[in-house]
């Protein structure tokens, strides 16, 4: 897992580094450098670099990018948002030095990002605490506007470092360079789409600080899977993987089951069985026949399925009416390991009260209707990690609140599952990663809920990119596409 932290807990860990020895204008010029090589790298060929300058630490390494590409022959123009002579300490020393060294900055125009070849976006740092506004929502606008290709310092302006909203308006980056600790804002709501590819260098503070700063999260990384799920040993046998119980497919709903019962059996449950309405048994047995599906019409068919599981994946296709409450209700008491999603979330937010031992799985509206008053989409998309620690309290369960960085909270660590494709943007998804968490907690049944949730997102999310490359494009993929790459997902770690 790597480690993700606050802007607050970024500024602790500089810091720590300055008072370990490392001085304040040394961290900004290994920064500068870090990322004057990493464009150099990208576009060796480049010859026109717009800086855009604002007034924090991140325009002091701005200043430093100019002045390191105007030595290299590049033609460089600083378009600062704030006066050189207004900024303060290792910023206002670097703004000198560029100045010193012949550079030249002026004040911001549009016009001039027409003739850059790359931008720098070094306007608004990981401290933005409010919506951008004024001349700083110009020079953004106008920076996405330009043809240029954009690298921000730490992060795009107007994302928020902790949360990742977007703040109004925010910078669309292709790269960004960040830097002393990945700030959590980079990873998950807006994050995503304005980063581009993130590229991290600690600037040798590791070294000197330690592990003292406790992260704010974590994000899975392909060595969390691999720890997850140790090679089998030769003589394993089904019995060892326990058995996953999928309940739902109302009418008019049968893939929904059938898809979470095909992700709990490719991510290795060693049985899969099927609760559904009785006239999708065919369907299903037909397209997956691996799996042991059962017609129920009621609770009562549904009890001894019930004691044959392990786990239990209550919600794909359920439906609302008399058929998938009854179904509910005797899923909601049954003692054993859930995770519930889709109408499972609806029909426990409609009668609220506790269920043990669950995962839950939200999307940002059923998130809102789970939380209640004072909660909606816009609130949740404020601050996920907010919205998503406030659901595991509130339900005393483990939480993953879907979406791009999907969040995932147990009331005491979270985590983040940074993977995935925009190509998953369609139906059937969610019943998917419903079956992987059942799957895999079938199979790792004294591993913590929440470790093992964050896991099988992050699989679920890198399924979805092998499919989107084998397929050849992010745009038709389906979700049955993304069913059959979670085995290698799962072996690679990747």
């Amino acid at each position: 897992m790597s480690e993700l932290y606050t802007p607050e807990q970024v500024a602790e860990l500089d810091r720590a580094a300055m008072a370990s020895g490392i001085p304040g204008e040394a961290l900004m010029e290994r920064a500068g450098r870090r990322l004057w090589q990493e464009i150099r790298r990208r576009w060796p060929g480049v010859q026109r670099l717009a800086v855009v300058a604002g007034g924090g630490n991140n325009a002091g390494d701005g200043y430093v990018v100019a002045r390191l590409a105007r030595r290299a022959g590049v033609a460089v123009e600083v378009l600062h948002l704030v006066a050189p002579e207004r900024l303060g300490g290792d910023a206002a020393a670097n703004a000198q030095r560029y100045h010193d060294a012949g550079g030249a900055s002026r004040p911001f125009e549009a016009e001039a990002l027409a003739s850059a070849e790359v931008i720098v976006d070094a306007a608004l740092g990981i401290g933005l605490d409010r919506p951008v506004a004024g001349r700083f929502a110009e020079a953004v606008a106008a920076v996405n506007a330009a043809p240029a290709p954009v690298v921000a310092v730490d992060i795009p302006s107007g994302i928020h470092g902790r949360t990742g909203a977007e703040m109004g308006i925010a910078v669309q980056a292709q790269v960004t360079a960040t830097f002393v600790g990945r700030k959590s804002g980079l990873y998950t709501g807006r994050g995503p789409a304005c980063t581009g590819e993130v590229v991290f260098d600690d600037l040798g503070t590791a070294a000197t600080i330690g592990g003292g700063e406790a992260p704010y999260a974590r994000q899975v990384t392909p060595a969390a899977v691999r720890a997850l799920l140790p090679p089998r040993p030769r003589d394993a046998h089904k019995g060892h993987y326990g058995h996953v119980l999928v309940v739902g497919g109302d009418l008019g709903m049968a893939g929904a089951v059938r898809l979470a019962a095909a992700a709990a059996g490719r991510c290795g449950a060693g049985l899969v069985s099927a609760a559904t309405r009785p006239e999708h048994v065919p369907a299903v047995v037909g397209t997956r026949p691996e799996v042991m599906a059962h017609g129920v019409t009621d609770a009562e068919g549904l009890a001894p399925l019930l004691e044959r599981a392990s786990v239990l994946a209550i919600g794909p296709g359920l439906g609302r009416d008399a058929w998938g409450q009854a179904l509910w209700a005797a899923c909601r008491d049954w003692p054993g390991p859930k995770v519930i999603d889709a109408d499972g979330l609806n029909l426990l937010a409609a009668e609220p009260r506790a269920v043990a031992d669950a995962v839950l799985t939200p999307h940002p509206g059923e998130a809102a209707r789970l939380l209640g008053a004072g909660w909606d989409t816009a609130a949740i998309a404020a601050d996920r990690f907010a919205a998503a620690r406030a659901l595991a309290d509130a339900w005393r369960a483990a939480v993953v609140l879907k979406g791009a960085g999907s969040v995932i909270d147990d009331g005491a660590a979270r985590w983040l599952a940074g993977a995935g494709t925009p190509g998953m943007a369609s139906g059937g998804m969610g019943d998917l990663l419903t079956g992987a968490m059942a799957g895999l907690r079938a199979q790792c049944p004294d591993v913590d809920p929440g470790r093992l949730a964050a896991v099988a997102a992050y699989v679920h999310g890198r399924a979805g990119e092998r499919a989107a490359a084998a397929l050849g494009g992010e745009r038709g993929l389906l979700a049955a596409d993304l069913a059959e790459h979670l085995p290698a997902a799962l072996e690679a770690g990747a």
